[in-house]
């Protein structure tokens, strides 16, 4: 979509400095939003923050590590005063490492569902009278692993899986205030995410050649496919969508495990 639809609205996204949420934010700064990018790399959210700068997009940058209450907190308040309220919230940050149950460490356990479940649902509470106000709506990035099962990265499926129920609940009782939520579910996307994991190089390149064997299409995602769904489901185009969690995974979600 290359249209101005989203003009005079504000997104608030996180994880804006890569992958699916700086893809995110192109595809909204496109359509004509104002853009609020949350990174928790201040050099990387400077460096994004100057190429939108670059393109005219009216942009705002936040330098926030989500998993402290106290930088958090304090965003939603600085893009109202800023841009007056928000439209859309995106939640695109994440965490993720590997561990089953005999091997997941208490620490990573708390770290993943910190980033993944809690900060996502201390900013949708704290949007929520913006949103609410404006009949905006939020946008989860959640995976396939929130409707599947998988060994060896068992926090991060719980994680994710919370995501998706946070969504549907969220959207039950927002619905009468004419605020909408949703979410995705990608299959595997290239990224940073699993090289900021623990995956080295070798080791993501092999990962990424085997996924074209667990994806039924055949290849991996990219970021802006999913930014192209997320615009949607944020869109007018999507006004009778809510509750919903929404496969992008090339077919992932409907194989068996092998």
């Amino acid at each position: 979509m290359t249209d101005k639809q989203f003009a005079g609205k504000v997104v608030l996204i996180t994880g804006a400095t890569s992958g699916i949420g700086k893809a995110c934010a192109m595809a909204f700064a496109t359509a004509g939003a104002k853009v609020a990018l949350v990174g928790r790399n201040e050099a990387a959210l400077q460096s994004v923050t100057q190429e939108f700068e670059g393109l005219g997009v009216d942009v705002l940058a936040l330098n926030a590590d989500l998993s402290r209450d106290s930088e958090a907190g304090g965003l939603v308040p600085r893009v109202t005063s800023h841009f007056g309220g928000i439209d859309v919230l995106v939640n695109a940050a994440g965490h993720i490492s590997s561990g089953t149950i005999e091997t997941t460490a208490i620490d990573d356990w708390d770290k993943m569902m910190n980033v993944n479940v809690r900060a996502i649902f201390g900013l949708m509470q704290q949007a929520l009278p913006s949103l609410i106000e404006r009949k905006g709506n939020i946008v989860n990035i959640s995976s396939v692993t929130g409707l599947r099962s998988f060994p060896g990265v068992l926090a991060y499926c719980v994680s994710k899986s919370a995501v998706d129920q946070l969504t549907r609940c969220a959207a039950l009782e927002l619905a009468a205030k004419g605020v909408r939520v949703n979410a995705v579910n990608p299959g595997v996307v290239v990224t940073e995410i699993h090289k900021r994991g623990g995956m080295d190089e070798t080791a993501y390149t092999a990962f990424l050649e085997h996924s074209k064997q667990t994806h039924p299409l055949g290849r991996v995602g990219n970021p802006a496919e999913i930014a192209d769904l997320v615009l949607f489901l944020a869109s007018d185009k999507a006004s009778w969508i809510t509750g919903a969690t929404y496969s992008i995974d090339g077919g992932r979600a409907q194989t068996c495990a092998r």
